[in-house]
């Protein structure tokens, strides 16, 4: 029960790499809100999550619209008093329309980077007042292997994750006296509907079979799965993780070497 006690938000968790982090959270004993765009696969995990006696407030929301952080964190924080550790997980992915710059939607580079980089800076503005009174805090960034490296035909994917590191960094350095750590996940290609869309499209586009081109995208030979994700996750909200911030940690079984 490395949470017992811990109270947390998690963000884009109602699938893919967020539903695993929460699912984690609350088997360490986490009081844990969740939020997402679907209220079916969200109930869900609140009647899961309060089966293990974990207490879960769920948060329907679409973060692709302005004001909507406002709204999620008063109720999450209205539900718990306080938020000790925040996971920036909410995003979208690199297979939304993917094109060359000189192509690119700029309706899609605004929206992203407003996803991907503004959504995780107003929630992590929200959480800093309170962790630093409490002088305790964790905040966690679901970032990319994209956000070290480009990725052909994903600019504006590659930008937000690489600006998202930016604003971890900054952040680590301004809380690490506080009692507040500030680190990132940097997946690989993981198993998620979101990344589906993105092998579907390199295989397609290199003349590949999505089986042959996956074998091709780590060192292990295949993608991850989400729960292989999660227990990273764990330990960076852990109070065992005090000494540790300003990271941004490869899981990406071993396409990036670094």
């Amino acid at each position: 029960m490395k949470l017992k006690d811990q109270t947390a938000l998690v963000t884009g968790s109602s699938r893919g790499i967020g539903e695993a982090i929460a699912r984690a959270f609350a088997a360490e004993g986490a009081q844990i809100a969740i939020t997402g765009r679907s209220t079916q696969e969200l109930e869900a995990l609140r009647k899961e999550f309060n089966g293990l006696g974990v207490q879960c407030e769920s948060i329907v929301a679409d973060l692709t619209q302005k004001g909507v952080v406002e709204r999620v964190w008063s109720q999450a924080a209205q539900a718990f008093g306080h938020i000790d550790i925040l996971v920036n997980n909410a995003g979208m992915g690199s297979g939304a329309n993917p094109k060359p710059v000189v192509d690119y939607s700029d309706d899609l580079w605004e929206t992203m980077l407003y996803v991907n980089l503004t959504v995780p800076y107003l929630f992590s503005k929200k959480a800093l007042p309170s962790m630093i009174d409490r002088k305790y805090g964790r905040i966690i960034m679901t970032a990319s292997v994209n956000g070290k490296i480009g990725l052909v035909y994903g600019a504006a994917y590659a930008a937000s994750k690489h600006g998202l590191l930016g604003l971890m960094r900054t952040l680590a350095m301004e809380t690490a006296k506080q009692g507040i750590t500030v680190n990132a996940i940097c997946p690989g290609p993981v198993r998620t509907r979101m990344n589906n869309l993105r092998v579907e499209y390199d295989a397609k586009r290199l003349g590949k079979s999505v089986v042959e081109y996956e074998a091709s995208l780590t060192a292990i030979g295949r993608r991850l799965d989400a729960h292989e994700v999660a227990p990273l996750a764990v330990y960076l909200a852990s109070r065992e993780a005090s000494v540790i911030t300003g990271q941004a940690f490869n899981i990406d079984g071993g396409l990036l070497m670094a």
